[in-house]
Order: C-alpha cells, then sequence, then structure tokens
C-alpha cells in the first residue's frame, strides 16, 4: 500500500491576523470585555448555545455554529461543533495551496482563533453528593477536540483557553494579530489544559469502575485490609512556587503540587518574612508531619529534616519553650511547628535573647503574636510565618507518599498510622515503671521521624538526644546519649528498629537509662534481651519498625 507524502510546507507566518474567531466558553469570566473589543475590531464571530446568547447580549452578532454545520445541536448539545466544516476551518494550514483548495471546493472558511474553556469537571467531582451521571455529562468532548486541533495548527491559528489570557490576546488583536511567538505559548498552554483535563478525568473514571489496580490481591507487603497500590498513577502538577534555588545556589528549583490540592504544604499561607527556599521546605516537611503525630499540645525544632527539639506540655508555648531548650545550639536558625495557634506565649518564648529561627509554622497564628515577631528589629526582616492547613494531603496522589529517584517515583502509604500499646509487649522480667509509659510511647513517636539509623533520648515529653542517620545502631545510640549527657538518667531510649546485637545495652546502662523501646525481631532478640535484664533495665517490643531513610 503506498501512500502520499504530505507537500512540504513553506515557512512559518509570523503574524496572523485575527477576522473570524469560535468562541464557547463555560466559564463566561471576562466575555462582557471579550465582547467588546471583538466587536470594536469588526471581528466575525461564531458560537454555540450558552455562549452565543451571552454574546448577542453584548451587542455582538453572532454566526450560530449550526448554519455552518447544515446540521443542529443534538443529544441534549452533547454534539455541536464536531464537523469538517468546523475542523477543516480550524485546521487549514495557510502556506498550503492543496488546503485551502479543499476549503474553496466544500465552502468552508478559515477561523483565525479559537476561544474555548473546558466545561468544570473538577469543581463538579469536588462538590459533596455529586452523582456519577453528573460527572459524566461534564466530560467535554466538543472542547477537548477544538483546542487541540487548534493547537496543533498554531503557525496559523490562535487558541486561547483561559479568561487571565484575554487581555494578552486582546493587545494582540488591537496591534493586527499574533505573532508565531505568542501562538506558540497559546498552544503549549493549551495542551496543558486538555493534558490536565484528561488526567482528573482519568482519575476519577478509574475510581468509578473500581480499576484502580491491576489486581484484587495485595502485594505480600501489603496490610490486610488495605487496597492495594494503583497499577498507574496519573499526576497532573502545577507550579505553585518558584524558588530562588535547590539545596545549592547552582540548583534551579521549584515547588509543584496536583492541580486543586490545598492541604499539607500544597496549602501553605506565608504571612511574612523572605521568601521560603527549598531546604526550608524540605524542613517544613519534617516538623509537620513530626508534630502532627503527637496529640497533646506540641512543637518540634527542625534542623535539616531532623529534629533537634521536641516536646508535648500542657500548652504549645510550654512545648515550644522546652523544645528549644532541648539543643539550643542546633536550634538557632531552625524550623520550628506547633499543631495548635501560635499565641503571645509562643511569640516571647522565641524572643528570649539568643535565639532565632527561620521559619514557624502553625495551624493558624493570633493577631497580636504576628505583630510581636513582626515588629522586632531582629526578626520582623527575615522570619517566615506560615500557616499550613490541617488535613490528609494524600488524597490526590492516591493515598500514596512519592519520591524521586534517578529515572523514577517511588511510592509508599505514608507512615501517618498511630502505634497500639495495647500491642506491645514487656520482654523483659522487670515492667517499666508506670509513669514511665507516657514517655516511651512519645519518644516512640519521635524515632519514626528520625533518619535511620535512629535513636531517641526522652524526658517526660521531651527529646533530650537524638541519633540520626547512623551507618550503626550502636554509633546511633552513642550520638544521642552524649547529646541527652546527664539528661539522661532516668528517661527513656527509644529505637526505630531492632537492636542487631547487644552492644548497645551497656551505653544504655552506664547512661541511667529507665526503660527501652524498640521494636524487636532480630534473630538476636534473646541475646539483647538478656543483656537488659542483666543491666535492670526494662524493655518493651512494638512489634512495627519506623525506618525512615
Amino acid at each position: 500500500m503506498h501512500t502520499t507524502a504530505p507537500a512540504p510546507a513553506g515557512p512559518a507566518v509570523d503574524v496572523v491576523p485575527i477576522r473570524r474567531v469560535l468562541v464557547s466558553v463555560f466559564d463566561k469570566t471576562g466575555l462582557d470585555r471579550l465582547a467588546k473589543a471583538l466587536k470594536a475590531a469588526g471581528v466575525r464571530v461564531a458560537s454555540t448555545g450558552g455562549t452565543s446568547t451571552a454574546l448577542a447580549s453584548h451587542g455582538v452578532t453572532v454566526e450560530d455554529v449550526s448554519s455552518i454545520t447544515g446540521f443542529p445541536e443534538v443529544l441534549d448539545g452533547r454534539v455541536k461543533t464536531l464537523h469538517p466544516n468546523i475542523f477543516a476551518g480550524i485546521l487549514a494550514r495557510g502556506d498550503r495551496p492543496d488546503d485551502l483548495a479543499v476549503l474553496a471546493d466544500h465552502g468552508i472558511e478559515r477561523f483565525d482563533a479559537v476561544i474555548v474553556n473546558l466545561y468544570a469537571f473538577e469543581a463538579a467531582i469536588a462538590k459533596p453528593g455529586c452523582q456519577p451521571a453528573e460527572a459524566i455529562e461534564l466530560i467535554d468532548i466538543g472542547g477537548p477536540s477544538l483546542v487541540r486541533a487548534a493547537a496543533k495548527n498554531h503557525a496559523f491559528t490562535t487558541v486561547v483557553t483561559s479568561p487571565d489570557q484575554y487581555d494578552d490576546f486582546l493587545q494582540a488583536l488591537a496591534r493586527g494579530g499574533t505573532t508565531l511567538a505568542e501562538r506558540r505559548h497559546y498552544a503549549a498552554r493549551a495542551f496543558e489544559h486538555t493534558a490536565g483535563y484528561d488526567t482528573a478525568i482519568a482519575r476519577w473514571m478509574a475510581r468509578h469502575a473500581g480499576l484502580v489496580a491491576e489486581s484484587a490481591t495485595p502485594a505480600a507487603s501489603e496490610p490486610a485490609g488495605e487496597p492495594p497500590l494503583a497499577a498507574r498513577l496519573t499526576l497532573d502538577l502545577e507550579r505553585r512556587l518558584p524558588l530562588r534555588y535547590g539545596e545549592n545556589p547552582h540548583q534551579s528549583a521549584a515547588m509543584y503540587a496536583p492541580v486543586g490540592t490545598h492541604l499539607g504544604l500544597a496549602g501553605l499561607r506565608q504571612l511574612c518574612g523572605k521568601e521560603l527556599s527549598y531546604n526550608n521546605l524540605l524542613d517544613l516537611d519534617g516538623a509537620m508531619r513530626l508534630v502532627g503525630l503527637v496529640t497533646e499540645p506540641a512543637a518540634v525544632v527542625v534542623k535539616h529534616t531532623n529534629p533537634c527539639g521536641a516536646a508535648g506540655a500542657a500548652s504549645v508555648s510550654k512545648a515550644l519553650a522546652t523544645a528549644m531548650a532541648a539543643d539550643p545550639t542546633s536550634a538557632f536558625g531552625s524550623i520550628v511547628a506547633v499543631n495548635r495557634t501560635f499565641d503571645r506565649a509562643c511569640a516571647e518564648v522565641l524572643l528570649a535573647p539568643g535565639m532565632f529561627v527561620e521559619v514557624i509554622a502553625a495551624p493558624a497564628f493570633e493577631k497580636e503574636a504576628v505583630e510581636l515577631l513582626t515588629t522586632q528589629p531582629t526578626w520582623k526582616a527575615s522570619v517566615r510565618l506560615v500557616e499550613i492547613p490541617p488535613g490528609d494531603p494524600w488524597e490526590a496522589t492516591g493515598g500514596m507518599e512519592l519520591r524521586s529517584v534517578a529515572g523514577a517515583l517511588l511510592a509508599q502509604r505514608p507512615d501517618t498510622c498511630c502505634d497500639d500499646p495495647a500491642a506491645w509487649k514487656v520482654v523483659t522480667k522487670a515492667a517499666p515503671a508506670a509513669d514511665l509509659t507516657q514517655p516511651l510511647g512519645f519518644a516512640f513517636t519521635l524515632v519514626r521521624r528520625l533518619t535511620s539509623n535512629a535513636i531517641a533520648v526522652c524526658q517526660g515529653t521531651s527529646l533530650v538526644g537524638a541519633g540520626i542517620g547512623q551507618t550503626s545502631r550502636v554509633d546511633a545510640t552513642r550520638i544521642a546519649l552524649e547529646k541527652a549527657g546527664d539528661r539522661a538518667r532516668g528517661g527513656v531510649l527509644a529505637s526505630d528498629a531492632f537492636f542487631p546485637f547487644p552492644d548497645s545495652i551497656e551505653l544504655i546502662k552506664r547512661a541511667g537509662i529507665a526503660a527501652i523501646i524498640q521494636p524487636g525481631g532480630s534473630k538476636r532478640d534473646a541475646e539483647v534481651i538478656a543483656a537488659a535484664d542483666v543491666a535492670g533495665i526494662p524493655m518493651v517490643f512494638t512489634a512495627r519498625r519506623h525506618f525512615r531513610h
């Protein structure tokens, strides 16, 4: 079978005058300005349905699409523009005599611009109680087809897909037409628009059809009763926050978030201060994830994604004072997060001499606290106050936490589930004293957000020492105890995973630790338990590991 090769295209046209346009918009924002400008410029306008009525109300003479197609709108408006008389007028190449001959043979006129935005599918499915039938009717067919056709033929056709593009388009109209560079830009925006639209529909349809995974059988690693991970994850990300640079000044960076997601860091609201950096956001993530695990009023102080101070107390201000005192050297220039409203008492804690933090994050800030911090000479120009809304930020990614590796993404369920103390088991001959129950739970909560291998030493509900990111658990233990110093005596120690050898127990004994909590699961558990018994240190197994690499 032989096919005819397409004729070579001539040089691209730069400025294309706007003489005839097709307008079909679901979002009528700015349509009055658009109509006025099109009328003043003498542009011929074709349109459909409600858009046609709206344009006519603004004094525009409208050519109905049905008169162009020779066929009425049918199926309750499901079929309006899907016709060769429309699409040939959009797709014809202005430098191709054979294209122009086809138009002439069939009496088809070209469109110089297509102004289309799509049915509000995402807004509809976001409404409580949206029914499948309603969502399905808002799956636009003709709109994306018009947009894609015009974007494909951007060498000759301008495509406008959002009211926020009207001002630029009307400026081009006034000066005689759009340039090729402008049409390329519009086309890129158009393809982004349709890709995002299709992604939202695909995500919804997968859930509606129950096709979130190829198999209903969970992987061996997945807990019973938990749905399997999706076989395909489609993301539509938009740039939310341009950043000066990445981890280092020579790396460009930005923060992206799934379209429509406004929880977690995707919904942050900065009240004041310098712009946030890439590293600030990483530290904020670590701080907010940890403080969110604590039920009582709490504060977390983070440096390089790891807590250097954390505490729970009767009030946020008391927790904050305790957390800042845990490691004052590391706390200088840190990120602070609290899990309650940040009030005046909290501000007064941080305004003590010798203290300074880069970012303060909270669900909300009292006006008086903001005024106090932003009027202090050493603080007002630098400190960033950030409100982060509560809520589950994982819905947009199918309930999965994503992390990039070279050329791929790793996905897992986030480690947000609460540990159940009822499932914990005392494995030594001696049991922890009753007043150590809360500190043990607090320590095991904190250690899950430290970088592995990780050890947390707590005195009451305050972190006093942490061993972070070590290649051996005994090194992590030694560092945590050295950080804690005398504060370790009578405190508790938590490990994010099992002790592979009993060598850490002697260090723990010398430090005066009153109880140990760890997952267990080592083939040498019996040796470790025996060492704890000899040392007279009660030890609890949780049977759940909390690695964080």
